[in-house]
């Protein structure tokens, strides 16, 4: 059954061809008849992570965000590179490599849209339980710098009035781990 606002695709312009995302322009037909552009970005899609301690605080990494220009912390996460097909194997890597906790085990909890107005990316966002240390993690991508922090509820909600955390995917992974704790 076809929505009924469904737009029709009349033509697509591939602009950038890129590492992370391609981009085009679409010329589309509206529900009314009329044409109208969308400017998309097409990703490959990422994961999240939702790490609580045993001492009950959530894993963050803080990290300099070129598209605000500026430090963040943010729960763990990343892209699923194009010759990954399952998104719990690339949770497992990017925890390791970005925080150097691996876990006992891993569960997935959403699967979301990051910015659908313009964007595809889908997330998926697992929750790990059993964190322990690595003593040998992998190693980090090396254009990737960032600390790794440990916040308790009550300081994590200080950081979203500071605006230090900001990113819908991490105060979406916030909501749900203090929905858990009710």
């Amino acid at each position: 059954m076809k929505d009924k606002f469904n737009e029709e695709t009349l033509e697509r312009k591939d602009i950038f061809k890129g590492a992370v995302i391609d981009v085009c322009v679409d010329t589309v037909e509206l529900p009314n008849g009329k044409k109208s552009k969308r400017e998309l970005v097409f990703h490959n899609g990422a994961v999240g992570i939702l790490a609580i301690t045993p001492m009950n605080r959530l894993v963050l990494v803080k990290q300099f965000r070129k598209a605000i220009e500026k430090s963040i912390l943010e729960i763990p996460a990343g892209k699923i590179e194009a010759h990954e097909d399952n998104p719990l194997e690339t949770a497992k890597r990017e925890l390791e490599e970005e925080t150097f906790y691996q876990c006992d085990s891993m569960v997935e909890v959403a699967d979301f849209v990051t910015s659908p107005g313009f964007c595809n990316e889908r997330m998926v966002l697992f929750q790990a339980h059993g964190l322990k240390k690595v003593q040998n993690p992998l190693p980090r991508d090396e254009d990737e710098f960032l600390d790794i922090v440990e916040l308790s509820l009550e300081e994590v909600k200080e950081h979203i009035r500071l605006g230090t955390i900001c990113d819908a995917k991490t105060l979406y992974a916030i909501l749900l781990w203090e929905m858990q704790m009710k």
